[in-house]
Formats: C-alpha cells, structure tokens, sequence
C-alpha cells in the first residue's frame, strides 16, 4: 500500500513537472532560478562565502515560480485553468490569483545580474572580484549560473573625523564615539552611507537645520595598507553656508484657526495675543494661550534640535483637536543666526454628533443590536477639553447554549470629560511627543435579563492616561467606584438560588471602590516585522486603605458597611500576553496567554461576581459553552438547578493559538486550540474539586476547532465549529476524550460540537 501511495506520489510530480512546460510559447523556456557559486579561496573564510553567497542570491531578478515539494504548483493551477476569457469567475480566480504565469527565460537579462553582483561585492570591501555569467539548458528549462571570484575583502584601518576649528567640524568629531565604522570592521559601502545620515542626525540636535547627509563625503584610501582602506569625514566644500550655520529660535507664531483662504492669515489689531515667547493669532479666540505653553517645546533662544521639532507636531496632532497641523521654519529677517517658527493649525468642528447602530457579540453567546447617540463638544473650555455624552440601548438573545430565551435588554448613558494635562496637586510632566489626558467619567447602566431580574449600575472614575511612546501606555485611575443594585428578582430565579446558593451572589448589591492600573505594551503596528507582541498588564485594588483604617475583618464579624452595603476588599491581577508570527503575506501563527489571580480578604470573603474570571465561549475556550467551564474539576451540569449558573473563578489560565490564513479575497481560515481554566482560592463545599491545587495542570480543558471569518472591511464575521478533547471534569485517567470524537454519531454532535458566530477576532 505504500508503495503504491509513492508511486502515484512520484507520477503526480513527474506529471506536473512535464505540465510546467507543455504549454510554454512557442520558442520560450522555462527559467529555473539562478545558481550562485562564491569560489573558495584562500583569502576568503566560509563564514564569509556562506555570507555573500546568501544576500547576493536575494539581489537576482526575476525570481522564478515558487516551489513546493519539487513541484510548482502555482505554475500548476496556471496550466490547469486553461484559457480564461472571462475577468471574474472561478477560472479567473484559479488562473491569476491562485495560479502564476511561467517565468520565461526571456525576461532574464544575464549581465544586468552580473553587474548588480559585482557591485555588491565591491560595495563590500572585494575590491578585485571579478563575475562571470552563463546558463544550462536541460530540455525546455534553463538555469542561470553566476561565479564570483572574490580575492581579499579590505578592511578599514582607520576613521578620520574633521580636526579644523569650524563649529560644523568640531560637532562631527564629537559624534565619532557613536560610529557605525569601527577599525579593523569590513569595508561596506551601505554602512556608510548610514554613517552619512548619523551624522546628519547628531548635527539636526545641534542647530543645523538646513544641513543634510549630502552635504558630507568619505573619501576611501587604499593606498595606506595592503587590503586596507583609511576612511575620511569630511564637509564637503560647496556645501552651502546656511547648511553649515547652526539656528537658534526667535519668534514663535501660532495661527490657532488657520483655513485655505487667505482671509485666515489676516491680522486684526485684537486679534494678536502675546503669551510668553508665543505670538498667537487667532481672530475668534477660540483657544486658551497656556495650551500652547503645554504642547510646544519651543522656546526663544532654544537651540534648534529635531527632537523638539518633531515632539512639538506629535502633542499638535495628539490633542486630537485638529484636522491639519503644519509648520514652517524660516530664517529671520530680524537677527541673523535665528529661526522664525511657524505653526498653522486648522480646528476640528467643535460640536459633533454620531449615531451608530452596532452588531455585537459577548463571551456569553449573546449576540444582538445596539444603538449609540454620542455628542462631543471639543475645546469645551477652551483648553482643548474634549466632553463626550453618550447614550445607548439595545438587545441581546443567545442564539445557543443554555440561557436560550432568557434575553438582556439594557440602557443607559456615560458621560466623560478629558483635559489634555495631567490635574494633579502635585507637578506631573510626559516627555514624550504623546500629550498625558486626565480622564473623569459618570456613568447609569439598566439591565434587565427576562424572566431572572434587573440590574442598575452607577459607575464613577477619576484618572490619568499617559504614553511613554507609541508602543507603551499606562493608565491610572486614582479613583473608581461602581455601585450595582439588582431590582425585580424573580420567583422562577429565587428558586434556582435555593437549589444552588451561588446563584445568590449574582443578585447581591455590590460596593466597589478603589485604584486600577494597566500598563500595555505593543508593536502590532509594525506591519514588516515578522513578530509583533501585546502585553497588557493591570492591578485593581478595592477597599484597601478604608479596610485598613476601619479594621474591617469577616472572619471575626468585624463587616464595616457604607450606606448600610458592605464594601468589598479585595486585590486582583492580571496578565495577557499575545504574540503574532507571519508565515506569509497571507498566514500568521496567533497565540494567546492570558493570567490572573484575584485574592479577597479584610471585608470581604470573596471577589464580588462582576471582578471574577470566567472562561470559556466565542472568545474564550470555544469548545466549550460560555461559563460553563469550572472552577476545576466541578461540573456544572451535575447541578440540581434547572438554570446554569455563571462559574466563575479566582484564578484563570488561557492558551490560545490558531492558525489564520486566507482563502480567497475577504475569506479567511483558522485552524485553532485553546486550553485553560479557572479555580477557586478556598474550599466551597457545593462545588467540590474547585480549589485551586499543585495539580491545577492535570485540570485544564482543552478543545480545537477550525471556523471562517468574513472580513467586509467595516465589519468581521467570525464562524467557529469547536469540540472539546480533554474534559477536565472526568475522572482521572479518564479525560482525553480524542479517541471519542465521532462525527458520525448525531449523539455526540449534539453533546460536543459547538457552533459559535461572533463579531471580531477573538484575540
């Protein structure tokens, strides 16, 4: 039977292989890819052919039609399709998308690539390569060969920085401890001219503003030594004289409500305002003078530097007030050696309304409809204040699992009000080009489940978001608070609660007061990196300083209440990471950690049930129903409540990874794997096998699955098919459930198969 496997194997290659040039033109060959042989020599090392013989490869063109496993399948559906005449269809697709036309040896020109490899070699120090070029024909496909003979690579012997008294000169040489070429380092040509926009940098710091790379020249002289070269910085002598003068700041003029028109530009005698070293001019006043102050970097007399001038447009641009930020500096007709400095911000329209109705999805299965008004009044005070005052409302039904028939209607409103500065009693600055926000927010949520009960929620918050940079972001709230009061609890839920008392802390009114913090890390908007990282970490601390102050203790009656309701006191801590590895333009490996540990003490005797961890559903284990899962080796199910419970947990572990990759045009595959649970810190005696132990590894679940996004630019269609493969929940020995999986049983389909349909990745 293997054989026979091989041999049809074999004579499907070998078929293929004969289809990659039946159908070339007439009088074409195929071209097979070009070879490069880098000679051995002498003077030469192998780390150094292996080197050459890699990056040289890269540089040839075309490249030929890719391969996999010896056949050139995009070659293959090429010919396979056949003539297509239609634009669109599936011919067309299969021929231009899936399929590539054959590369013709015709479009390879041999000595174009000879001469982009000998000046590769050069360029790295093969001063006496030489580079010759041919081809093998074997039937109707051609290979293209290239051998380089490289001799010795010349090395620099020494760097030579300007030595003269002219203030230019004497800012170059101390730039040299910084430079990329080191003695004895390979002669490269790329370094260089890397070399050359260092310096430029180091020199923008300093002054020079009108200088640039070009103006620099490094002479090579490889007469010092044997296969050694003596590298000369220097200025070149037409370069300009403004390019060699260093600036300084005079004026600084700011046009707050600048427009295309030249009516914009018109000076009003009660228009000029002068604050500081600023000139503002801004007919209708519309912005308050010290936030100039805040976001510009600028001052009189400032030595021009880059720095500064880039930090400056960032917070411009950052205060999210303005469509169009520009600016200009020009030589000052006043004083010589100094710069005028000229910004002309266009507004944002100050007063905006947006309706939008939403499509979503949650971790619970439920998937509904909501509507949002949101108003927003930018520069509300004039200091570039932005308050936002929304209101919403909408529906959820869960299409499967559980809770089918009990649907969430909610509404509510939230107001917040952002200052583009830190309020603080004491004195906070951000270096950075991000501009700090204080961040205060009110907000009422109404939600009602039918048939279980109503929740009210009030939420206050009071807090700082900063940015170091554009990959990291901090958080802090000083302050938030969340009262939730349950209303109209039902009879049909009060019985559940007494067959399952921990129902009971669903409806239980909830005090929740304290400091949060997170901190996120990220470079996923680096497209061209092959990996890209998340991280978010976060601390939420309830009740900590009252409990202390108050002596509040559960375990010895000692429960302070405020407003006749127990405040909860607790800490929690949670860590997600996530990381993306790209295989191809269209396929990435995406995986997931997320954990987290919440610890309740003083005067609570558990984390309140809206700060527990839950796992499981569309965006958590997909194999398993939304909370369903845990904590440990409990099995809901086996509850004598007709109504599922929420499980949830004091600690939580999640693994996720899938492979995503696409299909065609807006369709896209995953292949996926989660893995993960929740615990509880202490013994309850109504769910037994929930404490969290050293054995927490032989109880996580896993499941797999494979599902289809639908990616409509504006809006993301996930479907998800999951089922489970460990059932943490069965006894010992017994919880690989793999040699179970039957698709062909309707019984076990309708026991382990989950459908999930979301809105959005799930990581």
């Amino acid at each position: 039977m293997t054989k026979n496997i091989l041999y049809f194997l074999f004579l499907a290659l070998f078929a293929s292989s004969c289809s990659n040039t039946k159908h070339l033109p007439e009088g074409e060959l195929l071209y097979t890819g070009g070879k490069i042989i880098v000679e051995k020599s002498k003077e030469t090392t192998n780390k150094e052919r292996k080197l050459l013989q890699t990056e040289s490869n890269k540089l040839l063109i075309p490249k030929p039609n890719k391969k996999f496993l010896g056949l050139r399948y995009r070659l293959f559906f090429y010919n396979l399709a056949g003539d297509v005449k239609k634009e669109k269809g599936f011919g067309h697709w299969l021929k231009y998308t899936v399929g590539e036309p054959p590369v013709l040896f015709s479009q390879v020109d041999l000595q174009f690539n000879k001469s982009l490899l000998q000046n590769y070699v050069e360029n790295n120090g093969y001063f006496n390569a030489k580079t010759t070029a041919d081809s093998t024909r074997n039937g109707k496909k051609v290979e293209a060969n290239y051998n380089i003979n490289t001799k010795q690579q010349y090395k620099i012997k020494s760097v030579q920085f300007p030595t003269d008294s002219a203030d230019i000169s004497i800012e170059i040489y101390k730039t040299q401890l910084r430079s990329l070429l080191k003695d004895g380092n390979p002669y490269n040509l790329a370094l260089i001219k890397e070399e050359r926009v260092r310096i430029d940098s180091r020199l923008k710091e300093k002054g020079y503003f009108y200088f640039n790379p070009d103006y620099l020249k490094i002479q090579v002289d490889s007469t010092v030594a044997d296969h050694q070269v003596d590298l000369i910085v220097k200025v070149k002598n037409e370069a300009p004289k403004i390019g060699k003068t260093s600036f300084k700041i005079n004026k600084i003029i700011i046009y707050p409500n600048y427009g295309i028109n030249a009516d914009s530009l018109s000076v009003a005698s009660d228009s000029i305002v002068k604050y500081k070293d600023f000139t503002i001019i801004d007919n209708e006043k519309l912005f308050e003078p010290r936030v100039f102050d805040r976001v510009l970097y600028f001052k009189k007399n400032d030595l021009y530097n880059r720095t500064n001038h880039n930090l400056s447009l960032n917070r411009l641009v950052n205060l999210g007030t303005f469509k169009f930020v520009k600016n200009q500096f020009i030589v000052s007709n006043t004083i010589g050696n100094y710069l005028d400095a000229y910004y002309y911000l266009t507004p944002l329209t100050k007063k905006s309304i947006r309706v939008e109705i939403l499509a979503k999805t949650n971790s619970a299965n439920y998937t509904g409809t909501e509507l949002n008004v949101n108003w927003s009044n930018r520069n509300t005070f004039r200091g570039a204040e932005l308050l936002t005052i929304s209101a919403f409302g909408g529906f959820e039904v869960q299409l499967s699992g559980e809770k089918n028939g009990f649907n969430v209607y909610r509404f509510g409103s939230e107001a917040n009000l952002i200052w583009p500065r830190f309020i603080s009693p004491f004195k906070l600055n951000s270096s950075s080009g991000f501009v700090p926000r204080t961040k205060a927010t009110l907000g009422y949520e109404n939600q009602n489940r039918i048939k279980l009960y109503s929740l009210q929620t009030f939420k206050a918050a009071f807090g700082y978001i900063w940015k170091g940079n554009e990959r990291t972001e901090h958080q802090l709230n000083v302050t938030e608070i969340t009262f939730a009061s349950p209303q109209n609890v039902s009879d049909l839920y009060n019985e559940q609660i007494a067959a399952n008392e921990s129902l009971r802390k669903v409806v239980e009114k909830q005090l929740i007061f304290g400091p949060t913090y997170s901190y996120t890390y990220t470079n996923t908007m680096q497209k061209r990196k092959k990996n890209t990282f998340f991280y978010k970490g976060s601390i939420d601390l309830s009740g900590n300083v009252t409990g202390l102050v108050t002596g509040a203790n559960i375990k010895k009656g000692d429960t302070i209440k405020i407003f006749n309701i127990p405040f909860s006191q607790y800490v929690k801590i949670q860590n997600e990471f996530k990381h993306n590895y790209k295989l191809t333009k269209t396929s990435q490996i995406s995986s997931r950690i997320i954990m987290g540990a919440a610890f309740a003490y003083g005067n609570s005797d558990e984390i309140p049930f809206s700060k527990q961890f839950f796992i499981g559903g569309t965006n958590s284990l997909r194999a398993f129903r939304s909370r369903s899962l845990g904590p440990g080796t409990y099995n809901g199910f086996n509850d004598s409540s007709t109504f599922l419970p929420d499980q949830s947990g004091d600690v939580k572990l999640e693994m996720n990874t899938e492979y995503r990759a696409n299909i065609y045009r807006f369709i896209n595959g995953a292949l996926f794997v989660d893995a993960g649970n929740i615990w509880l810190l202490n013994d309850n005696v109504n769910k037994p096998g929930s404490k969290f132990s050293s054995k927490f590894l032989d109880e996580i679940a896993v499941g797999v699955g494979a599902g289809l996004r639908f990616d409509f630019s504006f809006l993301v269609l996930r479907t998800d098919l999951a089922f489970p493969i460990r059932k943490p929940y069965l006894p010992e020995g017994q919880r690989w459930v793999m040699d179970k999986v039957n698709f062909g049983n309707g019984a076990w389909l309708k026991e382990n198969l989950v459908f999930n349909l979301a809105i959005g990745y799930p990581f």
